[in-house]
């Protein structure tokens, strides 16, 4: 499959200019390298150090292996850990989920909202975003819970986003994290972890 998407993007005819030529050929190259990319998903840790909240080393180095191991304890414990969030965001990239994460997040930071105008738009965009049916970053909800954070949109509050987060927050508790803990990444972090110790 993936050869023929490559010959297809070499095949793109770009006219008989050479500077046209030239720039097809570099974005074809650049799609061919993105392609590449998706094709070979990995979740070892090298990847999850590329968006450490610190720099990777340093991050890596105030890490413990008692934090890490505790992230294991709970799916809650791992969320109140500012390297436990960037491990399990690392991991849901790598699986095309992370939008349940980040509609989590969001919802956290919509709660400390103090302002009512800014409570009002923030809601309306985490709504867009992430609950409206067809939205960029759609999260996976029941139709009744859709409807009922819908229908709070008329009056936004701090809680109206509750039903719906109580929900992700479930799915990737039963689904998502049990993999994390499962997975490349996350045991070679607590392996790195280790070996520092030593």
């Amino acid at each position: 499959m993936w050869s023929a998407l490559n010959r297809s993007l070499s095949d793109h005819p770009v006219g008989k200019d050479p500077q046209a030529m030239r720039t097809g050929q570099r974005q074809n190259k650049g799609m061919r390298t993105r392609l590449g990319c998706l094709s070979h998903k990995s979740d070892s840790c090298s990847d999850f150090t590329a968006i450490l909240p610190d720099k990777p080393n340093r991050a890596l180095k105030r890490l413990s292996t008692e934090e890490a191991t505790r992230w294991a304890d709970s799916f809650d414990v791992l969320l109140s850990h500012k390297y436990g969030v960037a491990a399990f965001r690392a991991f849901l990239k790598t699986e095309f989920s992370e939008e349940n994460l980040e509609f989590w997040l969001a919802c956290e930071e919509f709660k400390k909202t103090r302002s009512t105008a800014k409570l009002v738009s923030k809601a309306h965009r985490i709504f867009e975003e992430f609950v409206d049916v067809q939205a960029p970053r759609e999260v996976n909800i029941d139709f009744q819970t859709r409807e009922a954070t819908r229908k709070n949109m008329q009056e936004p509050s701090l809680t109206c986003f509750d039903q719906a987060q109580g929900k992700v927050h479930s799915l990737m508790e039963k689904d998502s994290y049990p993999r994390f803990l499962r997975s490349k990444m996350y045991l070679d972090l607590l392996s790195q972890s280790q070996r520092r110790l030593s």
